[in-house]
């Protein structure tokens, strides 16, 4: 698939809503990052870029209603992040319009969902469609940045890219989706085991990583990896790109129990871990379950789910990806 493609982004609304000044938008979630780091950029500059982990099992929605003049309000009113790319997707504009934005979700907060730019998304998209003037996703990133400081990349949802999230750019779009994947998520925020405290992680609120040159040249490694395995559909090889990018941010963004989870993905058969860097939220990558698997053959993940609550995690989740 084309850059061009890739541009067009998904879920922008109907369209349909511009004779009353109303319109709709919803935006994904995602579980994290497959890939953080610091790579090489086009001019010899190391930059921070990450690729995401798609995930269907949330959704926010967000109504716009125009009014002329006037300033911008949400609901909930501590939505402030979606409220200022509301006022930044109007801006571009130049309609000198204000209006409400209403968001609703289902989106957990703090834990890797990347709710907010789920909520930046969304309310960008209902604002455009409002007045039936949709964006790119490369140009949504660039509102999705302003409105936030550091955006995820639930925008891009035809292809897999890598995304500076601080300069809202793509270093490389990929041009192929993830291989199909059975995700195996879980979280814990009563035994600390994925995030200090149990609470999430506020990475705007954290030094920025400062990778050295050792660990870039590696992540660069690992960008050429996962570029192959995207275009060979090689979930194994994915598996084990998600699994370094944990190990190389541990100096950085520390999961407590990391070797205890690295041990149980080897011990059930998973293809590798991921975790999410601003959140409390992980995950085992399975292939795709059989449809109708034999009798006697015990499903990896229900494995996984036997040595996690052995481990004191209850709170678990599947969904698949790719293809």
């Amino acid at each position: 698939m084309s850059a061009t493609d890739t541009d067009r982004g998904t879920g922008t609304g109907t369209g349909t809503s511009t004779a009353t000044g109303t319109g709709t938008g919803t935006a994904p979630v995602h579980h994290g990052e497959l890939v953080q780091g610091a790579f090489t950029g086009p001019a010899g500059v190391p930059v921070r870029a990450l690729v995401t982990l798609p995930c269907p099992l949330h959704t926010t929605r967000a109504t716009f209603t125009a009014v002329p003049g006037g300033e911008v309000t949400v609901s909930p009113p501590w939505k402030e992040k979606a409220r200022r790319a509301a006022e930044l997707a109007l801006e571009d504009l130049y309609l000198g319009m204000g209006g409400h934005l209403e968001l609703t979700g289902d989106a957990p907060l703090g834990r890797g969902f990347g709710s907010s730019t789920s909520d930046v998304l969304a309310a960008v998209r209902a604002v455009r469609d409002a007045f039936g003037a949709p964006l790119t996703a490369r140009e949504t990133a660039r509102l999705a940045v302003r409105a936030e400081t550091a955006s995820d990349a639930l925008m891009f949802e035809e292809t897999a890219v890598l995304f500076a999230q601080r300069e809202g750019t793509v270093i490389e779009d990929f041009g192929r989706r993830l291989p199909p994947l059975r995700v195996l998520g879980f979280g814990s925020r009563a035994n600390d085991t994925t995030a200090t405290g149990g609470h999430g992680v506020d990475t705007l609120a954290l030094p920025a990583p400062r990778y050295d040159s050792t660990e870039i040249a590696r992540f660069d490694r690992l960008r050429v990896l996962l570029r192959r395995s995207l275009h060979t559909q090689d979930a194994a090889l994915l598996g084990r790109v998600a699994t370094q990018s944990a190990l190389l941010n541990q100096r950085h963004l520390p999961v407590p129990a990391l070797d205890r989870l690295l041990t149980t993905a080897r011990t059930c058969g998973a293809l590798g871990l991921q975790v999410a860097h601003s959140g409390d939220i992980a995950a085992f990558l399975f292939p795709p379950e059989p449809p109708e698997p034999p009798e006697n053959l015990t499903p990896r993940t229900a494995l996984a789910r036997e040595l996690l609550r052995g481990a004191g995690i209850e709170e678990c989740w599947e969904y698949d990806i790719g293809g």
